[in-house]
């Protein structure tokens, strides 16, 4: 799959097939829906980021490195914000945690999801208003849960029949009323890959459906009446393309919703449907603008309400890659280049599965391109990997390359905002690359380059 026309590519570079597994025809082009907003082809060849030379933002900061696109963010926050008006939209902090991003989410007024005590330190000491901070989690420790509490975060989303009697211990020592979501596990199996889809039966998150465990969660919530029980959560799975799955998600927790209004005769006024809205990664994808999302989960939502005599809950979403994925790319330069028998030519960066586990966790796809300057060679099938001690250190599977391409050139993979930093590895004892920020011709570090004296100082003895 490629930055140009390429998809998902035949291991023999020779293979006849449809167009889209062929060469592209300008192996410079780029193609807009991979790349943040402000990226371009300079006259000389080289990419611009956010107004800056990414030859010069490699002089400065070094390789590989995260390069984050301020205004493209804010575009994205804004976009969401406005198709969902009137509804809450959570930025999943998942997907990338860093103190300048929460405090971009802030200010454009999204709220903010987070999933662990460590995330959670990281929101408040960003500023974001803790009212506005959701916390997630299949095993929340009474440490983490208590921490949530004192802070006076504005949900909690239970997952298990412990944490609940965890939570409601920690409640009643201090006199309070948290205010929780109960997530359930409705059963629907989104189109994406087994680990990260997360509404399924077998597996580990939320109270099940069809089960009754979610009827018995109510039931104990409301029997004990500590916990301010708000509404249900469900999330289905993540790099979703259409709102099918939705639908049925949305069908089954009102559905369930209505049960509990009439063995209580109180309607939940919360309704959270999580998020996993895809992005394109190749040119194979194609994402759904935020105003068709959100309209098309209102008029589900709506339809669904009307069918069960139901008034409409306060919906919220939790986008997380939607936003922070295509404003991120990452960086690289080439090390060396080598021909595998004419099928293929690896090219080796240097960075690899410490700064993007994806390929190899999930066999995601990913597109690149020579960043430094435009090439007139023809396009080569190439592979490009890292330079970790694993076959499977895969940065991208196929792509169309120049075939001059050579050590010193610099590479460029958009989309690696989600999940990239967040999951970054000390493999090989390599050190974690920067996350540097670029608006309007100048650039910040807003999270550093990680040192081998940083290694060293973990490492006790």
């Amino acid at each position: 799959m490629s930055s140009h026309e390429a998809g998902a590519l035949h291991a023999e570079a020779g293979h006849h097939g449809p167009e889209w597994l062929r060469p592209p025809t300008d192996v410079n082009a780029l193609m807009p829906k991979l790349w943040s907003s402000t990226v371009f082809r300079t006259d000389e060849g080289s990419l611009s980021f956010g107004g800056v030379d990414v030859r010069k933002l490699a002089a400065e900061h070094g390789t590989p490195a995260y390069l984050f696109d301020e205004d493209d963010f804010r575009s994205r926050c804004r976009a969401f914000k406005t198709a969902f008006e009137g509804a809450e939209v959570y930025y999943a902090g998942k997907a990338f945690c860093a103190k300048a991003v929460i405090r971009i989410v802030a200010e454009e007024g999204l709220s903010l999801d987070t999933c662990s005590g460590g995330e959670l330190a990281v929101a408040l000491a960003a500023g974001m208003p803790p009212e506005r901070i959701a916390l997630h989690g299949n095993n929340k420790s009474v440490a983490e849960l208590t921490r949530a509490v004192e802070a006076g975060v504005g949900r909690i989303v239970v997952d298990s029949f412990t944490e609940i009697e965890r939570l409601t211990a920690i409640a009643r020592q201090r006199g309070v009323r948290p205010k929780v979501m109960i997530r359930v596990t409705v059963g629907v199996e989104a189109h994406t890959h087994e680990y990260i889809s997360t509404a399924h039966e077998d597996q580990k998150f939320g109270f099940s459906l069809s089960g009754g465990a979610a009827r018995q969660a109510v039931d104990q919530i409301l029997a004990d009446d500590v916990l301010e029980l708000r509404g249900l959560h469900s999330h289905i799975g993540s790099q979703i393309f259409d709102t099918s799955g939705f639908e049925v998600s949305a069908r089954r927790l009102l559905g369930f919703q209505s049960e509990i209004f009439e063995g209580y005769g109180r309607q939940l006024p919360e309704l959270d449907l999580g998020g996993g809205y895809g992005i394109a990664y190749t040119s194979q994808d194609d994402p759904l603008p935020p105003a068709d999302l959100a309209r098309n989960l209102r008029k589900i939502v709506e339809h669904e309400c009307a069918g069960y005599g139901l008034a409409v809950p306060h919906l919220s979403v939790e986008p997380g890659r939607a936003l922070i994925g295509s404003a991120m790319c990452t960086l690289y330069e080439v090390g060396t280049t080598k021909d595998v028998d004419g099928i293929r030519t690896y090219v080796s960066v240097d960075g690899g599965m410490s700064d993007n586990i994806r390929p190899a966790l999930y066999d995601a796809a990913y597109s690149a391109t020579l960043a430094s300057r435009s090439s007139q060679s023809p396009a080569m099938l190439a592979r490009v990997v890292g330079k970790h001690c694993e076959s499977g250190d895969i940065v991208v599977k196929d792509e169309f390359l120049p075939s001059d391409i050579g050590p010193g050139d610099l590479l460029a993979v958009p989309g690696t905002g989600a999940y990239c930093r967040s999951m970054a590895s000390n493999y090989n004892h390599a050190v974690r690359p920067p996350v540097v920020a670029v608006r309007d011709g100048a650039s910040r570090v807003i999270v550093r380059r990680e040192t081998e004296e940083d290694l060293l100082r973990l490492d006790v003895g």
